[in-house]
């Protein structure tokens, strides 16, 4: 693929949806609040009291950047970055504690969305704001290793949401000559950023997870649904108007 692939030509607007870039918690799978938990966690075992002013403040930012890199959170709550790091190691430990007792499930219909958009043409890549250890965790206890084409996490492209990096990685990992063939699909704002700054044609926001209609189009959704199930009909009807 050359270095110029990604150039997109204003005249032209491509038929077709080629790729779906999809996150996780949230939209595919539901972890029941176990990532606040291993967060919470995380800053109890690295000495911020619960209930404290400190605490609330610092679970409250975590809440408000659900999809971004978990490290990059921890960068952001602790100065030092040993302490950073030695947090989100703790996080990821609770968090595959807390998989073992099978609470993270999909979204029920997010396996055959995904499946109706393969079947339908589209590639998949399953994007995460967790490390890799944890995201193969995650899909090997739901079965799902085959499932996508692909599964990045922020250390696979350099940075994690809001950033684009992990959506042109993609395009890139998938030879995809055209950005707007591109889909976004995820539950927080940051996804919806992420879409925008990539170049994306359609940026779908779910609401199954974090954030609310108006957070998401603010965000900058093109569209926003209820659930992932309902997917493959937005697809249908965006492929229609570009007949």
């Amino acid at each position: 693929m050359t270095g110029d692939a990604l150039i997109t030509d204003a005249s032209h607007t491509p038929n077709r949806l080629r790729l779906a870039v999809v996150d996780m918690v949230g939209t595919t799978i539901t972890d029941d609040g176990r990532t606040e938990r291993a967060m919470s966690r995380a800053l109890v075992e690295h000495g911020i009291e619960p209930g404290s002013s400190r605490y609330e403040s610092m679970l409250g930012y975590a809440r408000d950047t659900m999809g971004f890199s978990k490290m990059t959170v921890f960068s952001h709550l602790f100065e030092d970055a040993a302490t950073a790091e030695s947090a989100n190691k703790v996080f990821e430990k609770a968090y595959d504690e807390m998989i073992d007792d099978g609470g993270v499930r999909a979204i029920p219909g997010a396996e055959d969305a995904i499946l109706w958009m393969r079947e339908s043409g589209m590639q998949i890549c399953l994007a995460t704001g967790f490390g890799r250890h944890t995201q193969n965790t995650v899909l090997e206890s739901l079965g799902w290793m085959g499932l996508a084409d692909l599964s990045l996490c922020p250390a696979d492209a350099g940075r994690g949401r809001p950033y684009p990096d992990m959506i042109l990685t993609a395009v890139l990992a998938l030879d995809l000559d055209d950005v707007r063939e591109v889909a976004v699909v995820g539950d927080t704002s940051s996804d919806m950023v992420s879409g925008v700054r990539s170049g994306a044609s359609l940026i779908a926001g779910v609401l199954t997870g974090s954030h609310s209609e108006a957070t998401l189009r603010a965000a900058g959704a093109t569209a926003v649904v209820d659930s992932i199930k309902q997917l493959p009909l937005l697809v249908e009807k965006r492929e229609a108007r570009h007949l």
